[in-house]
């Protein structure tokens, strides 16, 4: 790295392009904010005439490390001292890769963190990233909590500590690795009035999120991390939302008001309580279920109105358990269907029970992964065993409820499809069952005009010594090929 870094401080004005030395320096400068700033400043000493451009730079970018903090702290420093800007369109620092070994140079730290974002409140900054590493928890600056001028902000491991915000113009928030209470989040949410877009990653302490905000339309959770015991539940009240996604795992989450949500995305997953070590897990594991079905579908309820839903593999093996149980699920109103799952079987019959809940859906997408771990129920939901010896009878209709229903409106369907593992030996029941879901969508779309079959990843099996994966799926595309359907337009495609 080092040597890269001489060869670019040696290169001269002839060896530049002369094309760029002919560049306004406006777009020059353009140019120069997208590097890292070290890398720009290097750059301009390429050009006496390009050497007053680092004093111009309008966005910085910088990153520290443990191998060389003093050099980097130095820098900032000196680049910051240096900087003729009025105006800072962004401020990126990015201190994961400092571990701060030597506990003296804390307070350096400390006061680079300060001093840089003083830097950029004084000069109206917009856009600011802070990345502090895990344990080097740091609090976010107290010029940078009533900062006017931004417009976007993404933090990570940095605290509150109670700060008073008043972000009157901030528009996005990206906040990870942090904790605060329900009374903190109202106090957050309700200093950023005019904020549109939140993204949360990697985040416990609240329970609650309620948010009355006529301009927040888009909410993005994933991996919330539970502190243990019966009230982590999270409660999501926002009724103005219009884009929704909750990932993660071990996340038991109600939906109390997300009525005008018209685009959602649910990939999360709550842990069974036989995972749980207890005396008593034997007893509560049906009651337990039961309160998740219910839950599952009041959500579901609650998204009948959205018109483009994706929905993952816990939430089709709750829908799987739900069709077995001859429960009613609400009908949803979407137009585009997106499925992330493994190819299990219970997956699959999941797939049956949403088709059978959206028929005027016009875009369906399945995007299946196998893995080994699919072979084994501890990896499953549905670890009742009534419901794993009911899925194990050959008889079982994967399209029992679901036959009468015929798709007036679907055009597309795309089924992407890779796995780990060899399809030789392991993938039997799962691949019969996608069969005969295509057969079936073939069968009942009468305005279907596209359906698409996609390898996603193309290798030779390390079992077998071929690819198997692309052998099964050819074959699907010629047993689909000649098999009955509805749409005479219907274009059959197998894509590699």
């Amino acid at each position: 790295m080092e040597m890269t870094n001489l060869k670019k401080q040696k290169v001269t004005e002839e060896e530049a392009p002369q094309g760029i030395s002919k560049l306004p320096d406006l777009l020059l400068l353009q140019i120069l904010s997208l590097l890292p700033t070290k890398d720009a400043f290097r750059t301009c000493l390429i050009s006496p005439t390009w050497r007053r451009l680092p004093t111009l730079i309008d966005s910085f970018n910088f990153t520290c490390s443990t191998d060389r903090e003093r050099e980097d702290f130095s820098f900032i420093q000196n680049a910051l001292a240096h900087s003729f800007s009025s105006k800072i369109i962004k401020f990126k620092l990015d201190l994961t890769d400092l571990s701060l070994s030597d506990c003296s140079f804390r307070p350096e730290y400390e006061i680079l963190i300060s001093g840089c974002f003083s830097f950029a409140v004084e000069r109206e900054v917009e856009n600011v990233v802070l990345w502090s590493q895990y344990s080097n928890w740091c609090t976010l600056p107290e010029s940078l909590c009533t900062c006017s001028s931004l417009i976007t902000l993404d933090v990570k491991h940095c605290g509150f500590n109670n700060a008073v915000i008043t972000w009157n113009s901030l528009k996005s928030i990206k906040l990870g690795h942090l904790m605060l209470t329900d009374d903190e989040m109202v106090k957050l949410l309700s200093g950023c009035p005019a904020l549109e877009t939140m993204e949360l990653y990697s985040y416990t302490g609240f329970h609650r999120l309620e948010i009355n905000s006529l301009k927040l339309k888009t909410l993005k959770l994933k991996d919330y991390v539970r502190m243990g015991g019966n009230g982590d539940d999270l409660e999501i009240l926002s009724p103005y939302i219009q884009h929704l996604e909750i990932s993660g795992e071990d996340l038991k989450c109600r939906l109390i008001d997300v009525s005008s949500v018209v685009n959602a995305k649910l990939i999360y997953s709550f842990a069974c309580i036989k995972g749980i070590p207890s005396t008593y897990v034997e007893d509560c594991c049906r009651d337990y279920h039961q309160v998740v079905y219910t839950l599952v579908q009041d959500n579901f309820q609650k998204l009948c109105y959205a018109t483009d839903l994706t929905i993952g593999t816990w939430f089709t093996q709750v829908m799987c358990t739900l069709q077995f149980k001859g429960s009613p699920i609400s009908e949803l109103n979407c137009k585009y269907l997106t499925l992330m799952l493994h190819m299990t079987t219970f997956n699959m019959y999941g797939v049956a029970s949403l088709l059978r809940a959206s028929p005027h859906v016009e875009t369906i997408s399945i995007e299946l992964e196998y893995t080994l771990l699919d072979d084994f129920p501890i990896y499953n939901f549905c670890c009742n065993s009534e419901l794993l010896d009911l899925a194990k009878e050959d008889n079982m209709d994967l399209l029992s409820g679901v036959s009468s229903v015929e798709f007036h409106n679907l055009k597309k369907v795309k089924i992407v499809i890779s796995s780990d593992a060899c399809w030789k030996d392991h993938v039997k029941r799962g691949f019969e069952k996608v069969t005969k879901l295509s057969e079936f969508l073939l069968l009942n779309a009468p305005v279907l005009e596209n359906f698409v079959i996609i390898i996603s990843k193309r290798r030779r099996c390390e079992t077998c010594s071929m690819n198997c994966l692309s052998q099964h799926l050819s074959l699907l595309a010629d047993k689909l090929l000649g098999c009955p359907r509805s749409s005479t337009n219907a274009a059959i495609n197998f894509q590699e």
